[in-house]
Parts: C-alpha cells; structure tokens; sequence
C-alpha cells in the first residue's frame, strides 16, 4: 500500500519541489496545500503515513496545525516533519513539545529532504505494525477470555443443574431469575459489568440444597420447624461450597448463596442482617427469585397469578425486600414478561446467552 505524505506550505515552489521529491520515493503519493486549514480539515478524513508542515504560514502556523492534528483521534502517532530557519531553537523546542519529530533546515537540501522523509516513513511503518499487532493480540486476548467466560458459564449452570436433580425447580427457573435480576441491577444504574456478572452469579443461589436430606428436600408437606431449621442450611451449604475460589463469578455466588433468604428488616436467615447489610446482589436475587418461584407451577403447588406475586412483592417492600429493588423490577414489566415468554421450558447452557 501506498505512503500518503502531507505536505503543508504556503509558497507553491516549495510544494511543487517537496512533491517531486516525495514521488521520488518507492510507493509514495504526496498530498500538497498551501493552505493549513484545509490540510487540517483532509486529515480529519485521512490517516497520512507523514507530515511535511513548515512553520512560517498565514492564518494557521505550523506549531499550530501540529497541536490541532495530534487532538483528531488516532493521528496522536503520526511522523512530523517542521521547516524552520536554522537560528530557531526555541521554536524547535516549542514544536517538540507539541509531537514534532524531526526538522528540516531553510534552505532545504535535497538529499537530507530524501534521507529524513525515508526514515520518517520507516518509523511510520514501524509504528502501523506495532499498532496491528497490539490490535490483533487485543483480538486474540477478547476470543480467549469470552471462550474462558463461556466455558465457566457453563460449568456454573451444569452446577446448578445438579442442584436441580435434588430439587423440583427447573432449569428454566434459574434462566428467567438470573435474567430478572440483571434487569434489577440495571434499574439499581449497576455498572454494566456487575449487571453481567450478576446474570452469571445468580443461578447458583440455591446450589447448597445438595447438602440437604432428600426427606426434607422433597417432602411434599409443610416443613415442621426442625424440619425448615435444616432446609435453612442450604445458604451456608452453598456459601462454603463457593467460597474462597479465585473466580469473580463464584466468589459473587457464594455471597448470593449465603444472603438470598436475608430479609430487609432482619427477621431472614441466616445471620439476620438487615437493609444495606445484606448485599446488593442478594438483595437482587431476594426479589427476583421469589417472584420466579410463586408464579412457578410445582409438584407441591400451582403457580401463583401475576397479580398476585407482584401484590406480594409490593407488600413485602421495606420488609422483606429492598423496595428499591422491588421498584426497579416493577419498573421494567415489559422486560419481565419477555423473559417470562422466552425461558419456558429447560434450557442447554447455550440458551444462558442473549
């Protein structure tokens, strides 16, 4: 591909001489004005390979084109070249300053035109290559780190998956509550890369259930209060079969695990805490999954009526649950039922993603 060299000088013998030259050169075109401004306005839609500018110029001087060009983005990094007089260093100095990278002196001799455009142009190209490669290894980094966030999401649903043979809520349960308490997280304005790691953190808030007797687990009736002492385990359960792990996401579930049944006046378990002592994306999970498991059919009860769980949902506000979390759920109602329209049926782990 051809070097595009920009050339910027008022006095047109300057630039019919500097654009002979240039075209002296292996595969380059030379881009002449005598006018700065509009060079300036051609490198707004144009990435030279170099910048020829003098410095002596009407309207715009060539400090000043230098100063502009480098704010466009992505011409930060491109070569400069100013001609000066030979007595000015302090211009020099000033043109350092603002990303110049060599000079040429007034009277311009051809031969040193030629020898700085060429080197100029190979740490142009040096530059370009550099850029490509940082571009491409970024590329590379994104591919294995979204196949790392897959193959852990994944494993995070197969997990909860396991869960699930031990307990009568389905896959689908756990698809529509992550993605219910995504959209919690972004009503409560979480950044978005806790809204995503909420979505795959979610799933496992139940995961210690398979620390639990299948007499108590399964048993169709009402929990006597022995009985319901032990079922409240589970959080602890999934809490110390979660922590201490270096992955964010798991790190994320073991706090949901712990705090999910935790109530915002205190009266949950299993510590009791209360408001903004319980975590946030416990307090998440709280409303999402409460609302997913009422209007669920199950072995041992029909499903609840929209109504219902949201009347539900507004009179346990400020007891039960955060009301800013109840808020913003209500809030996003057509977004509800669309996840409750999508996730119908057990889903692959595939079906995790949007």
């Amino acid at each position: 591909m051809s070097h595009q060299v920009l050339i910027i000088d008022d006095t047109e013998i300057n630039l019919i001489l500097f654009g002979a030259l240039v075209k002296k050169l292996d595969d380059c075109v030379p881009h002449t004005f005598a006018d700065a401004r509009e060079a300036l306005a051609w490198t707004h839609d144009n990435v030279p390979d170099l910048v020829i500018v003098d410095y002596m110029m009407p309207e715009l001087d060539g400090l000043e084109f230098i100063r502009l060009m480098r704010e466009i983005p992505g011409r930060d990094g491109v070569p400069v070249i100013m001609i000066t007089a030979n007595d000015q260093k302090q211009l020099r100095y000033r043109a350092l300053d603002l990303g110049a990278n060599d000079f040429l002196t007034k009277p311009v001799d051809k031969v040193e035109f030629l020898a700085r455009t060429r080197n100029m142009l190979v740490v142009s190209d040096a530059r370009k290559q550099l850029a490509d490669r940082a571009e491409w290894l970024d590329s590379e980094v994104r591919k294995a780190t979204a196949e790392i966030v897959a193959r852990e999401r994944e494993t995070v649903f197969r997990l909860c998956k396991a869960a699930e043979y031990r307990d009568p809520e389905t896959g689908a349960h756990i698809l529509r509550m992550a993605h219910y308490s995504r959209l919690i997280a972004v009503g409560l304005g979480l950044p978005v890369a806790d809204q995503e790691l909420l979505l795959e953190a979610a799933p496992m808030h139940d995961i210690g259930k398979v620390g639990i007797a299948d007499k108590i687990l399964l048993k169709p009736g009402r929990l006597d209060e022995d009985e319901f002492e032990i079922m409240k385990q589970h959080a602890i359960y999934g809490f110390e079969l979660l922590q201490g792990s270096s992955s964010r996401v798991l790190q994320a579930g073991a706090d949901i695990a712990k705090g999910h049944h935790e109530k915002f006046d205190g009266s949950g378990y299993p510590t009791g805490i209360s408001g903004t002592e319980i975590p946030i994306f416990s307090r998440i999970v709280s409303v999402a999954d409460v609302f997913d498991a009422l209007t669920s059919e199950r072995p041992y009860k029909k499903a609840w009526s929209l109504e219902e769980a949201v009347d539900f949902l507004v009179a346990g506000s400020g007891k039960h649950f955060d009301p800013d979390c109840v808020r913003a759920f209500l809030n996003a109602w057509d977004e509800v039922l669309e996840i409750r329209g999508r996730y119908t049926e057990d889903a692959d782990p595939g079906s995790f993603e949007d």
